[in-house]
């Protein structure tokens, strides 16, 4: 069973150009993110993110960027554990 985190609040970013169709983002990803599509990566469900990086870590092509342990999705699962609001330092004050 995959789960879904919080909707539209992971810092993953990814570029297809840069991408190289190695897989390795697919190997390590513990929730299924991505997929291969011919020869390269997609993402196919990016809420199922939980933001560990190790797809950052492993891709050869820097073609995936996410800031591990940080943004909106850190702060509401902190929140969870801490029993405090959420607080992610987006600037724009309406982010979590």
């Amino acid at each position: 069973m995959k789960l879904k985190y919080l909707k539209n609040v992971v810092s993953l970013s990814y570029v297809s150009e840069k991408c190289v169709g190695c897989g390795k983002c697919l190997e390590v990803c513990p929730h299924g993110v991505f997929d291969l599509d011919g020869t390269k990566a997609r993402i196919v469900q990016k809420d199922f993110c939980m933001e560990c990086g190790a797809c950052a870590l492993n891709c050869p092509s820097g073609a995936i960027e996410v800031n591990a342990g940080v943004g909106c999705a850190a702060a509401m699962i902190i929140s969870w554990f801490t029993g405090k609001e959420p607080s992610c330092d987006c600037g724009d004050g309406e982010c979590c």
